[in-house]
């Protein structure tokens, strides 16, 4: 939700996905913002009675694309070929891309590469009427939360390589407020409907159990 994000993050690093107005899709969007604002973001996931989970999951999905859409944009000049010439969370995690249609073998790239790759993929997902319809009455398909789960995976990449590579210049920003806000509502969403394996969730897991503890006092 834009409301999280000062004006100077206000950088988008690709076009921001607009869900629009007039739309049920849209009503859920406005319904999220005011739970959100609340502060209970465990009450700000839950799906709301008589929602499909569906259409919940994809306002959602595209919500979390924007919101690490600008985060990632108000660090793009420290993520470069030279300083991330790999993409990786941490000594221990390296990812390679690969979308299954253009690129089916893994490669190796760097980090705004493999980013710019995964927005691109994700926006291509998100825009397509077949995937995510947000005309009222058009059916989602049959598979749409595995294409969700794809998608929620790859965006957690994201995350994960902001925290271990830049989180010093997200602190020099004054930012880390509003990306610890950002990825504890992911993991919150995530984690409420099992849409992320425990494993992929491995290079941020202690960071994970330090923001939900709070939660469970």
């Amino acid at each position: 939700m834009s409301f999280l994000f000062g004006s100077r993050s206000s950088k988008t690093f690709k076009p921001k996905k607009n869900i629009p107005e007039g739309t049920h899709q849209y009503d859920l969007m406005k319904h999220a913002a005011a739970t959100l604002g609340s502060g209970n973001l465990r009450l700000a996931v839950m799906l709301p009675e008589g929602e499909d989970l569906n259409e919940w999951v994809a306002v959602n999905t595209v919500d979390f694309f924007n919101q690490i859409n600008m985060l990632y944009g108000t660090i793009t000049e420290f993520c470069t070929e030279e300083s991330c010439s790999i993409m990786s969370a941490g000594p221990k995690y390296e990812y390679h891309w690969a979308d299954g249609h253009t690129v089916k073998k893994p490669i190796k790239c760097s980090a705004p590469k493999y980013i710019d790759y995964l927005m691109t993929w994700v926006q291509d997902q998100l825009d397509d009427e077949t995937l995510f319809p947000s005309k009222i009455g058009v059916p989602f398909p049959k598979n749409f939360l595995s294409i969700a789960k794809t998608i929620l995976k790859r965006l957690f990449r994201v995350y994960a390589h902001i925290y271990h590579q830049h989180f010093s210049e997200v602190v020099q920003l004054g930012e880390e407020a509003h990306l610890n806000t950002s990825f504890k509502h992911f993991i919150f969403f995530v984690q409420e409907f099992n849409l992320i394996d425990r494993r992929e969730l491995a290079p941020l897991q202690e960071l994970i159990d330090k923001l939900t503890a709070k939660d469970c006092r």
